[in-house]
C-alpha cells in the first residue's frame, strides 16, 4: 500500500510518525487503576459510615451514590475534576463521579448562554441518552421478566 503513496503522502505520514507522542499505556493503566480504586474506596468508606449511622441496608448505598455524585459535581464546579481526569483517564470516568462530571461539565461550560438555553439544554447533553436508554432497557427487562414469570412459572 505504501508503494502507491505520492511523495506528499509519504512526507505527511513521516511527519505524523515524528510528531505523534508515544503512548505510555502502562503509566496510564496504573494511574487509572489507583485513582479509580481510590474513588471506589471512598465510596466504600461512605457506605460503611452510612451503616454506622444506622441508615439501613437499602439506604446506605443511596447515601453513598448521592455523596459521590455531590462530590464529583462539586469538584467539577471548582475545576478540580478536569485535572483528575487528565491525570487518571478512565479511572476518573468509570465511577459514578465521572458520570456526575459528564453531566455537570457541559452545563457549567454553557451557563453564560442563560438558564434555559445554556444550562438547561446542556445539562442533559450526556445524561439524556444514558437515562433514556437506561430507563427504556429497565422497562423492557421488567416486562420480559414479568411475562416469563407469569407464563412460564
Amino acid at each position: 500500500m505504501s508503494e502507491n503513496k505520492t511523495p506528499q503522502e509519504k512526507h505527511y505520514a513521516r511527519l505524523v510518525d515524528e510528531l505523534t507522542p508515544n503512548s505510555r499505556h502502562l503509566r496510564g493503566c496504573v494511574r487509572a487503576f489507583w485513582v479509580g480504586g481510590l474513588i471506589c474506596t471512598i465510596g466504600q468508606l461512605l457506605t460503611m459510615l452510612a451503616q454506622t449511622l444506622e441508615l439501613g441496608e437499602l439506604t446506605a448505598p443511596m447515601f453513598t451514590s448521592c455523596a459521590l455524585i455531590f462530590l464529583g459535581t462539586t469538584l467539577t464546579g471548582i475545576g478540580v475534576y478536569d485535572r483528575i481526569g487528565k491525570y487518571a483517564g478512565a479511572g476518573s470516568v468509570v465511577p459514578i463521579t465521572g458520570f456526575a462530571n459528564s453531566v455537570a461539565a457541559p452545563a457549567i461550560e454553557f451557563r453564560r448562554e442563560g438558564m434555559v438555553l445554556g444550562l438547561g439544554a446542556k445539562l442533559f447533553q450526556i445524561a439524556g441518552p444514558v437515562l433514556t436508554y437506561g430507563i427504556s432497557a429497565s422497562i423492557i427487562v421488567g416486562v420480559l421478566y414479568w411475562a416469563a414469570k407469569e407464563w412460564l412459572l
